[in-house]
């Protein structure tokens, strides 16, 4: 039997964030970054609060890529306040950090249940929606996914206002995170009808808005169809898991600090082939992988039909690495300057040993050993 739940309740639309002066909570603890106190930002969060009557205090020292030493400080900050909820405002890492807080504070005090309204100020990560939480070791240099159903959010508030001002780079990093998580979950080992379905969706709208919310912020219309289509995607991923693409890219994160939609979509186009097993000297064959078929129906979503499952495959693969050439991100590791082939190098074999440790590899499509990491991680340092 195989069941699909979606726990959180999502408001969205106009005037979304007027849902805050109606939760049931009387007194919260706002979790966010230093850049949403300082652009005033969080004035959107704190006036219909105060408008609701709710008591609130401010927890805004939450860094990228939630390193424990951080999370530390908010369980005493909870400890502290005692709130009946948590509002996390921000990307992937304030909701994340958010997730790691309350589940700490708890098993340190647990003095009952304490809700999590999450509040995504990026179009990317899903985090509002799923049963995950990524912490960063920042002295081993290692991520740890944190998966368990009672990091999952309450409610989850999705209003486009919030990622108007998001610059351009991020905006194609995050939407690639979109595109990632919903390609990754459709052709998870663990799909079902009911992820598919929401990974087509996301993927469908990734393919007509994500390059339109790119070249203009303000196209509010492009904004509030990716912000849904992040959500959709991490609905998606919740269920039916991710894959290596997550797996490569937690160590990228972790040891040379890539943003981690970058790395994504970097390593995406690497992976499709890896798991397809079709790249560009490939010729007809009597059988192809199962996950030949997911990606071709993919490609068909994106308008790149073509005669057989061989060239729709090439056909996505070359999509990807379209988008990523328009958005200016890098296709390797080379062009990334910052890093040199010697440090580079030196961690792959590291890396790959990480990467299948990970939790996100048990759903890819295809068990990788670990010559195969090695091969797709050397591969991504130059074409």
């Amino acid at each position: 039997m195989n069941t699909f739940e979606m726990k959180t309740a999502i408001h969205f639309g106009d005037d979304a964030l007027g849902r805050l002066k109606e939760i049931p909570y009387k007194r919260v603890l706002v979790i966010t970054d230093p850049f949403v106190v300082k652009s005033g930002m969080i004035d959107m969060i704190t006036k219909p609060l105060q408008a609701g009557g709710k008591e609130f205090d401010i927890f805004c020292d939450v860094v990228p890529d939630a390193p424990v030493g951080k999370i530390a400080e908010g369980v005493k900050k909870f400890l502290q306040y005692q709130p009946e909820a948590i509002v996390a405002v921000g990307g992937g890492s304030a909701i994340d950090s958010s997730k790691a807080i309350r589940e700490f504070a708890l098993k340190i005090n647990n003095y009952g249940k304490v809700g999590l309204v999450a509040i995504p100020t990026t179009s990317g990560t899903g985090s509002e929606v799923t049963s995950f939480a990524v912490v960063n070791d920042t002295e081993a240099h290692v991520k740890y996914p944190l998966i368990s159903e009672s990091l999952t959010a309450d409610e989850a508030i999705l209003d486009a206002e919030l990622v108007r001002s998001v610059p351009p780079a991020i905006t194609a990093d995050t939407g690639m995170d979109v595109l990632t998580h919903a390609i990754e979950s459709y052709v998870s080992i663990n799909h079902n009808e009911f992820t598919s379905a929401l990974a087509e969706k996301a993927i469908e709208i990734c393919g007509v808005y994500l390059y339109r919310a790119y070249v203009d912020g303000n196209d509010m219309h492009a904004r509030q169809k990716m912000h849904v289509a992040s959500c959709l995607a991490g609905l998606s991923f919740n269920a039916a898991g991710l894959g290596i693409t997550h797996s490569m890219a937690h160590q990228l994160g972790a040891i040379f600090h890539i943003p981690h939609g970058r790395a994504n979509a970097m390593l995406l186009p690497h992976i499709v082939e890896y798991n397809a097993n079709i790249n560009k000297r490939s010729r007809s064959q009597k059988e192809y992988l199962p996950a030949v078929k997911r990606y071709s129906n993919i490609a068909h979503l994106l308008g790149l039909s073509n005669y057989n499952e061989v060239m729709s495959v090439r056909s996505l693969v070359n999509w990807i690495q379209f988008m990523q050439k328009e958005m200016n991100i890098p296709l390797t590791i080379e062009e990334m300057k910052a890093i040199t082939p010697d440090a580079y190098f030196a961690a792959v074999d590291k890396m790959a040993d990480m990467a299948l440790a990970d939790a996100c590899t048990v759903a890819n499509p295809r068990v990788p050993k670990k010559e195969d990491i090695v091969k797709i991680y050397t591969k991504l340092w130059s074409f």
